[in-house]
């Protein structure tokens, strides 16, 4: 017996679970393939509406940003007003998102946009989101062709355009999505984004910007 087998042995001996039966495993088995719902906060049952609305409230007491347009065609102007307001050059690097191109980013002659994963020197970076969580403001982005990571962390300010039919009550509901469109084969990153960058490490101070984006700003395109 190896010292590991010997270590696992003496864990499981301490925990009664010698000899533990065929019944215990596939039940534990059982329990992963079938991804039971945990509990869902009562505070979202809501029309999609005031999910909306809930969803704009939670990205703002975290330090997030939020407007809303009409529709996609609206979305490189509300870009551009963003910009405007806090001083950045009119360039982005914009992910390469099918579900970004029914916006008319060509047609905006102040907005420089480029497609693909994000250099160390974008300022800001323009992405989608597959859902949001309306119970705590956050956003969640899944790696892949249509939307590298990189555009997530690297640029200083991060702009999100989100159709509003893509906000979920919860994340029990964003799970369900995921399994149901992409089975067992997840995406290799999927990152869930509560507002800015923050750290209160030094000295209990809140500092934005320690590990990625300082600003986020979500575009909610309402359905039309």
């Amino acid at each position: 017996m190896s010292s590991r087998q010997d270590i696992l042995g003496k864990i499981r001996s301490s925990l009664g679970a010698e000899g533990t039966s065929a019944g215990k495993r596939a039940a534990v088995e059982d329990r992963i393939k079938t991804h039971r719902r945990n509990t869902v906060p009562a505070r979202t049952d809501r029309t999609p509406a005031d999910l909306q609305k809930l969803f704009a409230e939670k990205v703002t007491a975290v330090h997030g940003t939020v407007a809303t347009v009409d529709g996609m065609a609206a979305a490189p102007e509300a870009v551009l007003d963003y910009l405007r307001q806090h001083n950045l050059p009119a360039q982005v690097i914009l992910a390469p998102d099918p579900s970004l191109d029914a916006a008319p980013w060509a047609d905006s002659k102040l907005l420089e946009t480029r497609r693909g994963k994000a250099d160390p020197d974008d300022q800001v970076s323009v992405t989608s989101a597959v859902a949001a969580v309306a119970e705590s403001g956050t956003l969640i982005a899944t790696s892949g062709p249509d939307h590298p990571s990189t555009l997530n962390f690297l640029p200083e300010t991060h702009i999100v355009v989100l159709p509003a039919g893509r906000i979920a009550k919860s994340y029990e509901d964003v799970w369900d999505q995921l399994r149901a469109r992409h089975g067992a084969e997840l995406p290799r990153t999927i990152n869930m984004i509560t507002g800015p960058s923050r750290s209160g490490d030094i000295e209990q101070t809140l500092t934005l910007g320690a590990h990625g984006p300082r600003r986020l700003h979500v575009i909610i395109v309402a359905d039309a």
